[in-house]
C-alpha cells in the first residue's frame, strides 16, 4: 500500500522538521519526505493542505480495562478511542483485574491488542504480586513477555525496604520503574485537595505533602540505587521544584503530568462534579501554574492522558462515593494544543511532549517520521474546534470534566504501519 500525504505541514520534533511538504508511505514505512521516490504511483492520496502531519501520539497512561473490568470499557472501544485521538502507541498501567503480574496475562493482552490492528499496546508490569506490596513480581519474566516498565499504579507502597530492593533489582537488570508518589497514610481517606474548596464543600482533604513526602523517598532511593525512575502524574508545585533539583543533580529521572491537570484546579469541582473526582486530585491555581511552567521549561518531560474510563453508575453518585478517573485518549491532543496556545509554546515543542519524549520510554525509534521509520502518523487540523460531548467520544467511558466545552484540534486521519485506521 502506497499512500501520499500531500502538502501538509510536517512537524517532526525528534528530527527538527517543521515545513510544508508531502510525505510518502510505502510498505508500512516512511519512504520519503519532499520529493517523491522514483517511479512513485500511490494507491491513495490524502490531501493534507492546511493540516499538520505529525508522528502518531504516544500515551504513557491509558487504562484499557482489560482483563477483568470490561463493564467499564472494552479493548475494542478504547482502541477505537485511541486512533480517533491520533494515539498510535500507549502504555497501560498494571491495575487490571487481575493485575498484570504474570507473563501469561501480559502475553494475552498483547495478543488481543495485536488482533485488533489498532494502536500498539505496551503493558506496564505490576511491581508486586497482586499489587499487594508484599512480594516482588518476577520482573525478568514480565520483561520478556513485553512489559516496558514496572509500576505500582495508584496503590501506595508502604514498605520502603521492598521499594529499595525493587530499585536495586531493576537497576541491576536495566529495568525502569514508573512510580506515582503517594504516601500510604496522609490523606488516605481524602477525596479532594486539602484546601479551602474542600473545606467549604465538606470534603475530606488530601494534602500536597502526601505527594511530596513520597517523592522525597523515591528520589532518595533512586539516588542510592541508580535506577531509572519515571514519576507519573505529578500534581504539586513543590514536586516540580524537587524534580528540577533532581535533574540538576544528574539523577536519571523523568516525569509526566496528566493533561487535565494543566487546565483544571480544585475550584473546578464546582458543586460536586463527580467527573472532576480524579487521582491525584485537582489542586490549586498555584499548583496548576507550576505544572504548566515545568512542562514548558522541560522539568516535566511528557503529557499523558491519564485515560480512565468509568461506567455511568460509578459516576452518577455523590462526589465522595464516585469512582475517580476521566476519559482522556481523545483529549490528549486537544488539551496539549490548548496549553501550547495559552502559554505561547511553539507547536513542535508541544508535540514533542506527546510524541518523541514519551516514545523514548516505551519504544526506540517510535514517535518520529524519519525515512525508514514505521509510518505511524497523526494528521490533524489545528484550527478546527469540536465540542466534547458524549456522542462525540469513541471511548466507552464518557466521564470527563470537559463535557460541553469546545477544544482545538480535530484528527482527520490516523495511520498505523502505513494503513489508514481512522478518518473523519
Amino acid at each position: 500500500m502506497k499512500i501520499e500525504i500531500a502538502h501538509g505541514r510536517i512537524v517532526d520534533p525528534r528530527n527538527g522538521v517543521d515545513r510544508v511538504a508531502s510525505l510518502y508511505v510505502a510498505a508500512g514505512r516512511v519512504a520519503a519526505i519532499g520529493a517523491a521516490p522514483d517511479g512513485w504511483h500511490p494507491n491513495r492520496v490524502l490531501d493534507a493542505h492546511g493540516l499538520v502531519v505529525a508522528p502518531g501520539l504516544v500515551d504513557l497512561s491509558a487504562r484499557l480495562r482489560e482483563p477483568g473490568l470490561e463493564y467499564r470499557a472494552t479493548l475494542e472501544s478504547e482502541m477505537e478511542a485511541a486512533v480517533a485521538g491520533g494515539v498510535t502507541r500507549l502504555a497501560c498501567p498494571p491495575d487490571t483485574d487481575p493485575p498484570l503480574d504474570e507473563p501469561g496475562l501480559v502475553a494475552m493482552l498483547r495478543h488481543r491488542a495485536r488482533s485488533l490492528n489498532r494502536a500498539h499496546v505496551h503493558p506496564v508490569g505490576a511491581l508486586t504480586v497482586q499489587l499487594q506490596g508484599v512480594a516482588l513480581t518476577e520482573m525478568g519474566e514480565l520483561a520478556e513477555a513485553g512489559c516496558v516498565a514496572f509500576s505500582h499504579a495508584d496503590v501506595p507502597l508502604a514498605d520502603t525496604d521492598l521499594l529499595r530492593r525493587a530499585m536495586q533489582y531493576a537497576a541491576t537488570f536495566g529495568h525502569a520503574l514508573w512510580l506515582r508518589a503517594v504516601d500510604p497514610y496522609l490523606g488516605r481517606a481524602g477525596i479532594a485537595h486539602d484546601g479551602e474548596v474542600a473545606t467549604r464543600l465538606g470534603l475530606a482533604g488530601i494534602p500536597a505533602a502526601a505527594e511530596t513526602i513520597a517523592l522525597a523517598t523515591i528520589l532518595a532511593l533512586a539516588r542510592e540505587t541508580g535506577v531509572r525512575v519515571h514519576l507519573t502524574r505529578l500534581s504539586c508545585a513543590e514536586s516540580i521544584a524537587m524534580i528540577r533539583a533532581a535533574k540538576r543533580d544528574g539523577l536519571p529521572v523523568t516525569a509526566d503530568v496528566a493533561a487535565h491537570h494543566l487546565h483544571l484546579c480544585d475550584v473546578d469541582i464546582g458543586w460536586f462534579d463527580a467527573n472532576a473526582n480524579l487521582v491525584p486530585p485537582l489542586r490549586t491555581t498555584r499548583d496548576r501554574a507550576a505544572l504548566r511552567a515545568g512542562l514548558a521549561d522541560g522539568t516535566i518531560d511528557v503529557v499523558c492522558s491519564d485515560h480512565a474510563p468509568v461506567d455511568d453508575d460509578a459516576k452518577q453518585v455523590p462526589f465522595g462515593e464516585a469512582e475517580p478517573g476521566a476519559t482522556g485518549l481523545e483529549l490528549l491532543l486537544p488539551l496539549t494544543l490548548k496549553w501550547a496556545a495559552d502559554d505561547g509554546v511553539p507547536l513542535p515543542a508541544a508535540l514533542a511532549k506527546i510524541t518523541c519524549a514519551p516514545a523514548r520510554l516505551v519504544a526506540a525509534g517510535a514517535g518520529e517520521l524519519g525515512v525508514g521509520r514505521a509510518a505511524d502518523v497523526c494528521i490533524f487540523d489545528p484550527l478546527a474546534h469540536w465540542k466534547v460531548e458524549r456522542g462525540a467520544l469513541k471511548s466507552q467511558g464518557k466521564n470527563t470534566p470537559f463535557l460541553g466545552l469546545e477544544v482545538p484540534g480535530r484528527v482527520r486521519w490516523t495511520l498505523i504501519g502505513g494503513q489508514v485506521v481512522y478518518e473523519s
